[in-house]
C-alpha cells in the first residue's frame, strides 16, 4: 500500500495556522492589562496545551500503527490534554476580562492546539511516505 504525503500547501497552511494562533495568543498577552504572574499562567497554559496535544496525537498514532505505547502514558496524554483545556477554562472564567477578550483567548488557543495536532500529523505522514517510497 502506497502512503501519500500531505501536499505542500496543506503543510504550509497548518504551519501558518500554528504560527498565527500562537502569535495572536502571545500578542494578546503582551498587550493585556493584567499582572505579570497572570500573563505567565496563560503563557504556560498555552505551552502545556501544545505539548499535551502533540503528545496525545503521537500516542494515538503510535497505537494505530502498532507501535507499543504504555497504557499509563496513553492515559497521561489524555489527562494532560484535558487539564490544559480545563486550566484555560477555569482561568478565563475567573479572569476580570471583557467577554470579547475571553473569546479571543479561547479562539486563538483552539486554533493553536488544532494546528499543533495537524503539524504533528503532517510530520508523521511525510515520514511514512518517505519510508514507503524508500522501501519500494
Amino acid at each position: 500500500m502506497e502512503i501519500h504525503a500531505p501536499t505542500k500547501s496543506y503543510i504550509i497552511a497548518s504551519v501558518a495556522a500554528l504560527v498565527i494562533g500562537t502569535a495572536a495568543y502571545a500578542l494578546g498577552l503582551v498587550n493585556a492589562d493584567m499582572a505579570l504572574n497572570e500573563k505567565g499562567f496563560y503563557a504556560i497554559v498555552l505551552l502545556y496545551g501544545l505539548f499535551s496535544m502533540v503528545s496525545l496525537q503521537k500516542t494515538i498514532r503510535d497505537r494505530l500503527e502498532g507501535i507499543q505505547t504504555s497504557k499509563i502514558y496513553y492515559l497521561l496524554a489524555w489527562v494532560s490534554a484535558g487539564l490544559a483545556i480545563a486550566l484555560l477554562a477555569v482561568g478565563l472564567y475567573n479572569a476580570e476580562l471583557f467577554l470579547s477578550e475571553k473569546g479571543f483567548y479561547v479562539m486563538s488557543y483552539v486554533l493553536s492546539l488544532f494546528a499543533a495536532v495537524t503539524v504533528q500529523k503532517n510530520v508523521r505522514d511525510v515520514q511514512a511516505a518517505r519510508a514507503s517510497t524508500a522501501g519500494a
